[in-house]
């Protein structure tokens, strides 16, 4: 009778352990019972992203009973610098840029015996195990990214003035020609952004920087391994001017490249009379359209085309944006929700929701709102060359004196000598400061390495 008694009240025991929510056992390696409890993980997200994200999330907390704890803030690099030289990292976290990755990767744990890497390398292309890698180790995935290499265009027009998109950088080059020799004004162009005004046009010079240049030599770019007042940085942005700054070719011409917002640049391909013919920014420019003219339908009366590269050696390379996913506490439930969200299907109530692409080739494509956003999505599965956005990946100060510089390119493009060299100026100060700042204690204060939001 005792027997019995007891091996009833284990039977209770053992299933009121089962079910405590966040301590669910699962089987691990070897055979081991796993308790996947709560992950806390920090990013920049909030609002409508922070909402989708809780929705993916959650798909992982019904599945495996864990808990996702999300701490999002603006000041990413101070926060997380300061959580992680006091000992006290997230222990996931998402960074908005490679750069964090490179910074924090000696305080990561590796991922990977956290992932399976023969699925990942399935999935991901070599362009995003490389970026994702330092030093031989790989820290980080990319759950989600944009492409910028698009130039929107309207097909309507383009059919009637039977104009073709190019597939090289020269037929670009004629095609703008060809339509200033039709009477009709090639591009659209607005660097106006407030405080952050220029930054438009440094998308289109890392654009040909890349494609012409190739990802080594961008890389070196970016870390100041060339100076600014290298020939091919000058040749950058004289293929910039080139493409903007000849009479005829932007819609008000200089004036109008200063003052106008990059977003209502966007608008001027759609206006009846169009206004222009192409405008270049990045996919979130669907957005604008969509909003501006409501009743316009997506690919055919707007669509874009990629961005033909300079160099055929690099054609179909891609520049954008993205959000890597690191982990610093190596726990059991750490690794289930990293797991889960290398996984491309995790992601399907955020592309269902909209404003998410994703570098996964196993996400099925099917469940994005809009061919648009599969034809987004299809550059950065598709591209062997993929490069995050030069101007994020610096510092703060060299950032600035970077936007500045397109400003006053636009304004005089005969001092282009004197600008690269009042730039580098700047970079060595910075990339020096940055340097410094990065072995100094936290002060709890921002740093300034927080790039600008675009």
């Amino acid at each position: 009778m005792i027997g019995r008694r007891f091996l009833a009240a284990a039977v209770v025991l053992t299933l009121a352990v089962a079910f405590v929510p966040g301590c669910q056992p699962r089987g691990g390696s070897g055979g081991a019972e796993e308790e996947i409890g709560a992950v806390q993980v920090m990013g920049v997200w909030g609002g409508a992203e922070l909402e989708n994200f809780t929705a993916v999330a959650k798909g992982w907390e019904q599945e495996t009973g864990g808990t996702m704890n999300f701490e999002g803030t603006r000041d990413l690099s101070a926060i997380l610098r300061a959580r992680v030289s006091g000992g006290n990292p997230p222990d996931i976290a998402i960074l908005p840029n490679p750069a964090l990755l490179q910074q924090y990767a000696e305080n990561m744990q590796p991922l990977d015996e956290a992932v399976d890497m023969d699925q990942l390398r399935q999935d991901y292309g070599e362009t995003w195990i490389e970026q994702g890698t330092v030093n031989g180790q790989f820290y980080g995935i990319f759950i989600k990214a944009s492409p910028k290499s698009t130039i929107w265009y309207n097909p309507k027009q383009f059919q009637e003035k039977g104009y073709q998109a190019p597939q090289t950088w020269d037929e670009l080059e004629q095609l703008a020609a060809s339509m200033e020799q039709a009477g009709d004004t090639p591009w659209s162009v607005g660097l106006e952004s407030g405080g952050a005004s220029g930054w438009p046009g440094s998308d289109w010079i890392q654009e040909i920087y890349l494609s012409e240049n190739g990802p080594e030599k961008y890389d070196q770019w970016v870390n100041h391994e060339i100076p600014w007042t290298d020939p091919t940085i000058k040749a950058a942005f004289e293929r910039f001017g080139d493409m903007v700054l000849k009479d005829g070719y932007v819609a008000g011409g200089k004036d109008a490249i200063l003052s106008t917002p990059f977003q209502d640049a966007s608008y001027l391909p759609y206006e009846d009379p169009p206004k222009a013919q192409m405008f270049f920014l990045g996919s979130f420019a669907q957005g604008f359209i969509e909003e501006q003219f409501p009743d316009l339908q997506a690919v055919q009366d707007y669509d874009f085309f990629q961005t033909p590269a300079v160099n055929p050696q690099y054609q179909g390379s891609v520049t954008g944006g993205g959000d890597i996913a690191v982990m610093f506490n190596d726990t059991p439930s750490a690794r289930s929700l990293l797991a889960y969200l290398a996984k491309g299907d995790s992601w399907t109530p955020w592309a269902e929701a909209g404003g998410f692409t994703t570098p996964n080739r196993s996400f099925d494509a099917s469940a994005y709102p809009d061919p648009l956003t599969q034809k987004a999505a299809q550059q950065l599965t598709g591209s062997e060359i993929f490069r995050f956005d030069a101007d994020d990946l610096m510092p703060a100060e060299l950032q600035n004196a970077y936007w500045r510089g397109i400003l006053d390119y636009v304004e005089d493009p005969g001092r282009i000598d004197t600008i690269l060299a009042d730039i580098e100026k700047v970079a060595e100060e910075a990339y020096a400061g940055r340097e410094a700042e990065q072995q100094a204690p936290p002060s709890g204060a921002p740093t300034g390495s927080e790039t600008a939001t675009q």
